[in-house]
């Protein structure tokens, strides 16, 4: 599993400036902390594998009739021309300006790139939900390194960047998740078995948002704030016409083995429990589908379902199913739960002896959120990341006498996923211990520059940091390497997700210190 972050991007001196040449000048930022040497260009993207158009109900989009948004196997235009195209009044670019970037492949095995106009950090693949939790916060150390270095940059744009879903005046930016699944589980089980799941994930996990409806002019507080911007039940786009459940068949892995479920219908989280439990949630109910035990219900009209319990902070409001019975979203939560809970029994995954390690705590924290959620808020509300946003809002309410379409409320809302510390409202409760944290700062860091042990995550970015003059591209399936006095380039596959791991490989990167020594002998070759 892992992560895809899009963050809000604002320049506070420039307002009006181009977003995706902020963006790069985003990557760039990154890219001066960590390279080894001032021209190193770094690490760039291998769209060779990527398949956007390919829909998981057994057909592709003809390139003529996809949008230019879903076209994500090319690289985007140049964000000089991007800024050139607008105008000099917007941005002005000097002929001793450092070419944009647009892409990067950092040595934790993440990718950061501009996706949409906006800074994107694409987290490495991890095999459970704490390590999920734990790389995704690295993405947000290195969005705060970003900002950081912008600002002291007196030659550079300073920018703020935001973890949240929404600008308020109707532009929505994802926060996706992906699972890897068997390809031999039908596309059809993973469709009636989510859909429910889904529309009410966002009582455990939503982050919250000030304003009803997608250009938030409805006065009020909704639970979900990427709830509102969908509009199909099944579907390719991720932008437009967003579906809760998303077809795009691009596995990132052996294609007849494993299928990617590409989420996008959940909210970024600045809560460590509730990005956590997203992703662990997510994965049991995963593991209920492909052994046939989901709860068996389906929701009338499931889009309009996901907005009214989205709007709905009283977790009182019913949705009707199409056997005739009327539940609530905490009601559809617990059936899942339940289930989850016997088919771990069952199977003995979250035992003590001879469990997994993480089911046991998965189920602990799901229950506990069900339970606080029914009845003790003020205990939820240390977790759960919009009632925690909920209670500060309600705060500002009281003091200053504020209605719900007061746009200082909605100043307080973006504030909100600020990733400065000292700025950033969910942050600042974190240090106070009045939101709870499940990972330490010194784990964050490790996380930054160290990729994942256990997954295909390691060789990448083990390689990256090994060789930096000699990795050309990567991609989630591959890595390319050139070597000294060669123009051919040697292309390495990895598209299976559990090998290239730590113990597999590391100790051919510990006696290999010479780029021809270390793929002559990952390649099987004999050297003379």
């Amino acid at each position: 599993m892992g992560s895809e972050t899009e963050f809000g991007i604002h320049a506070p001196n420039s307002p009006g400036a181009n977003a995706t040449y902020l963006s790069s000048q985003v990557i760039a930022a990154y890219a001066r902390l960590t390279r080894s040497r001032p021209a190193d260009p770094g690490t760039s993207w291998d769209y060779t594998d990527e398949t956007p158009l390919r829909d998981a109900r057994g057909w592709s989009v003809p390139r003529s009739r996809a949008h230019p948004d879903q076209l994500t196997d090319e690289p985007i235009l140049t964000a000089e021309a991007v800024a050139l195209a607008h105008g000099p009044a917007e941005i002005e670019l000097d002929g001793d300006q450092e070419p944009a970037l647009m892409n990067l492949v950092l040595g934790n095995g993440a990718r950061l790139y501009v996706d949409h106009a906006h800074p994107e950090y694409s987290s490495p693949e991890v095999t459970n939900p704490r390590d999920a939790l734990l790389w995704d916060l690295a993405g947000d150390a290195v969005a705060l390194s970003t900002v950081r270095a912008l600002a002291a940059e007196s030659a550079r744009e300073p920018v703020n960047l935001y973890k949240n879903n929404t600008d308020g005046k109707g532009a929505s930016y994802g926060s996706h998740e992906n699972y890897l699944v068997p390809r031999a589980v039908p596309f059809s089980d993973l469709v009636a078995g989510l859909i429910p799941f889904f529309v009410s994930r966002p009582l455990v996990c939503g982050s919250g948002r000030v304003g009803l409806g997608q250009d938030g002019s409805g006065p009020g507080f909704q639970i979900s704030q990427r709830a509102d911007y969908f509009e199909a039940e099944v579907g390719l786009e991720t932008t437009m016409r967003r579906p809760i459940i998303n077809t795009r068949d691009e596995p990132h892995a052996v294609a007849d083995k494993y299928r990617r479920l590409h989420v996008i219908v959940g909210d970024a989280n600045v809560s460590h429990v509730a990005n956590y439990l997203k992703f662990g949630m997510t994965a049991l109910v995963l593991s209920l589908i492909e052994a046939g035990r989901a709860p068996q219900v389906e929701v009338h009209e499931p889009v309009m379902a996901m907005h009214r319990l989205s709007h709905d902070t009283d977790l009182v409001e019913k949705v009707r199913l199409l056997d005739g019975r009327h539940v609530t979203g905490l009601e559809l939560q617990w059936m899942y739960f339940e289930a989850a809970a016997k088919l771990a029994a069952d199977t003995g995954v979250a035992s003590a002896d001879g469990g997994d390690g993480h089911t046991a705590e998965v189920l602990r924290r799901w229950e506990k959120a069900l339970t606080d959620l029914g009845g003790d808020r003020d205990a939820a509300a240390g977790y759960v990341e919009w009632l925690a946003k909920l209670r500060v809002l309600e705060g500002f309410r009281r003091r200053d006498g504020l209605a719900w379409g007061d746009a200082r409320l909605g100043l307080v809302d973006i504030q909100w996923s600020d990733v400065r510390p000292e700025r950033g409202i969910a942050l600042r409760l974190a240090a106070r211990g009045a939101l709870e944290t499940m990972v330490d700062d010194s784990s964050i860091a490790a996380a930054v520059v160290e990729p994942p042990p256990d997954t295909r995550a390691w060789f990448r970015g083990t390689s990256i940091k090994r060789f930096p003059g000699s990795v050309v591209s990567a991609s989630w399936d591959s890595v390319v390497f050139s070597q000294p006095g060669s123009y051919r380039l040697q292309r390495v596959p990895t598209r299976e997700p559990l090998r290239g791991t730590k113990a597999l490989t590391h100790a051919l990167f510990d006696e290999h210190a010479r780029i021809e020594d270390f793929l002559a002998a990952l390649l099987g070759e004999r050297r003379t």
